[in-house]
């Protein structure tokens, strides 16, 4: 199982949540909602805490120093068993890391390493979610998830957008070209 070292990520509990701000404030609320990711194997990004954690945290094509405290635990959740994952645990951390490097958003220093480290355990988990049936909407996450670990934001957000019939438009236009 691939693990990520908790030694890096900000602690649930660490009182500088209450200092990271978010779309709509300070962070403090963002613990309790992470802390709900770990008995939930499946979920919608229509229901809680999804629903709450992409409203505060990748609001309006925007991310937050929160954002990226948040997405070393959102990685370390998946990789506990990324074989079941919803896709929308492949989905947040690309589009957090999409959406800075559009935006260009520095991330806090401390924040730092713990952030890219979560990033860079995305491709792994991909592979060990290779063997379940994936629905286009799942395919699209993955390849996102590993363009945006790999540092190709502007990849992972279209990639995002990739159904098959988007490819089949795409490839129209790019053999007509």
């Amino acid at each position: 199982m691939t693990t990520l070292s908790p030694l890096h990520a900000l602690a649930l509990d660490s009182s500088r949540w209450h200092e990271l701000e978010h779309a709509y404030g300070t962070a403090s609320d963002i613990p309790d909602l992470l802390r709900q990711l770990d008995s939930l194997p499946a979920s919608h990004a229509e229901q809680d805490p999804w629903f709450s954690l992409w409203s505060a945290l990748a609001h309006q094509d925007d991310v937050f120093p929160a954002s990226f405290a948040a997405v070393p635990h959102v990685v370390r959740a998946l990789a506990q068993s990324p074989s079941t994952a919803d896709a929308t645990y492949f989905q947040f951390p690309a589009v957090v890391e999409a959406l800075r490097q559009r935006n260009a958003v520095e991330i806090p220093d401390d924040l730092r390493t713990a952030y890219f480290a979560a990033l860079a355990a995305l491709p792994g988990l991909v592979a060990k979610a290779a063997d379940r049936a994936w629905d286009e909407g799942f395919l699209a996450c993955a390849l996102s998830a590993v363009a945006a670990a790999k540092g190709f934001g502007s990849v992972a957000e279209a990639a995002l957008e990739l159904t098959p019939y988007v490819a089949d438009e795409f490839m129209e236009w790019f053999h007509s070209r």
